[in-house]
């Protein structure tokens, strides 16, 4: 026992020197806090160590319990290669040029080639995929895709697309172009295919909203096309009708088929005529062989008239009313040259449509193929995966943190009660403190008595 006192003899000696400052502190040194040293504070804290100890047990058990409760989330995480850079050849050089030329200094070669960039409008793609991954078109797609505002229990879209903007994290290495998305979600499956739905929606949109020259020029074609394909088909129409009711296949060989045909018929009607003077000067007119003969050569005339016609004919169009009398199945010799007019400017306008037809048709691919190229396409580094492991919450630095805010919160609340009560109750100060606090006090009870009565007098 003596050994014991002999021990903390010293330390027994010293608190007797600060247990009356300790004790009475409430009662002296009110002159201010200027008047206690560091030892004195931690005098104060030492003494009230079971309500410290009690605040941060407390603080530690309720940390624990938010910490559990909060439900845990997950980060899936795709990236995506820098886009092709579809900049002009004369800029492109310059800025090439521009680098350069800073590239012998070392790194400021990279601020100034980058600078030269952006004064010369050369934005960077990788910016553009980023501000259309921020676009609402974007975010209302994923949100209408996935029903996120039943997920995240919102009414409105606006609050929806916080939400998703909340929970992605949407950047661009400045370096290597290398664009990150990084999706939080309490799913894990929900989170690696909404970070898979950016990339799509990305892509499509990319293709939709393109404004190159190539996709210009597409859509001209396409318009142009509709028009000439309707030109066409109806230029075909009248063709055919014409060449069918007038029974004109080709005016060129037809003419000169029928050219021939009558040539051969003349001169088998001049042959027959010949045999039959022949066997009249014989024979007598009711002979056999010569009513045969005259019968083929009246044959012979009648079709002869009938493919060279008559200056009386009646034109193609007469022929079409039919008075009673039949038509002739083909055009005469003399109707040709008439009816090849018409035919030739159907025919010509017909052929004309089919060779712009086949021109624009042309065009037409070689713009789509062009518009490909020109479209960035979308590449992707990592595609997105299921998460295994939680992201958050970090439940031990929650709890730690919270015991340790508790802590000095509850130093705080010493210090303070003891600057309070060390304050002159004659100061301006502590008077004013005091006014303040009961005035707010007084109309918080105001409001409590008002709330009470208005629930008193529904109820009855």
């Amino acid at each position: 026992m003596k050994h014991t006192t002999q021990t903390v003899a010293p330390m027994v000696e010293r608190t007797a020197e600060v247990e009356p400052l300790i004790r009475d502190y409430g009662q002296e040194n009110r002159s201010g806090i200027g008047n206690r040293s560091a030892v004195e504070w931690l005098w104060i804290l030492w003494n009230e160590r079971q309500f410290l100890w009690r605040v941060s047990v407390c603080a530690l058990l309720l940390a624990t319990v938010v910490a559990f409760l909060i439900p845990k989330h997950y980060q899936s995480t795709t990236r995506l290669m820098p886009p092709d850079q579809q900049s002009g050849t004369g800029m492109a050089m310059l800025a090439a040029m521009a680098g350069k030329v800073g590239g012998n200094s070392g790194a400021s070669g990279v601020n100034l080639g980058g600078l030269a960039g952006d004064l010369l409008g050369m934005k960077n793609s990788g910016d553009l995929f980023l501000d259309i991954l921020r676009s609402r078109t974007v975010d209302d797609r994923l949100i209408q895709r996935f029903d996120l505002r039943k997920i995240y229990s919102d009414r409105y879209w606006e609050d929806a697309r916080k939400e998703l903007a909340a929970n992605t994290d949407l950047s661009a290495d400045r370096k290597s172009g290398v664009i990150t998305i990084i999706v939080t979600d309490h799913d894990p499956h929900r989170a690696q295919q909404l970070a898979q739905a950016y990339v799509e929606e990305l892509d499509r949109l990319v293709a939709e909203v393109s404004t190159s020259a190539a996709r210009r020029e597409r859509q001209f074609i396409e318009g142009r096309l509709k028009g000439v394909k309707q030109d066409l088909d109806q230029a075909s129409k009248q063709f055919s009708e014409y060449a069918s009711q007038n029974t004109t296949v080709d005016i060129t060989a037809q003419a000169k088929a029928m050219v021939e045909g009558a040539a051969r018929l003349q001169g088998a009607l001049i042959a027959a005529q010949s045999e039959l003077e022949g066997l009249e000067q014989i024979y007598t007119a009711n002979n056999v062989r010569v009513r045969s003969l005259r019968a083929r050569v009246d044959e012979l005339k009648r079709q002869l008239q009938n493919l060279g016609g008559n200056s009386s004919a009646p034109s193609s169009n007469d022929a079409s009313d039919g008075s009673g009398a039949k038509p002739q199945e083909f055009p005469s010799i003399r109707q040709l040259p008439l009816l090849g007019v018409r035919w030739a400017d159907l025919y010509r306008q017909a052929k004309i449509q089919e060779t712009v037809f086949e021109l624009l048709t042309q065009q037409y691919e070689m713009a789509k193929i062009q518009e490909a190229k020109e479209i960035p396409v979308i590449k992707v580094l990592d595609s997105a995966v299921v998460p295994e492991r939680k992201s958050g919450p970090h439940r031990l630095l929650i709890m730690v943190l919270s015991t340790m805010f508790a802590f000095v919160s509850g130093c705080a609340w010493l210090l303070g009660s003891t600057i309070w009560r060390d304050i002159d109750p004659a100061d301006s100060r502590k008077i004013l403190a005091r006014e303040v606090a009961t005035t707010v006090q007084a109309r918080a009870q105001h409001w409590r008595n008002r709330w009470q009565e208005r629930v008193k007098s529904k109820s009855e």
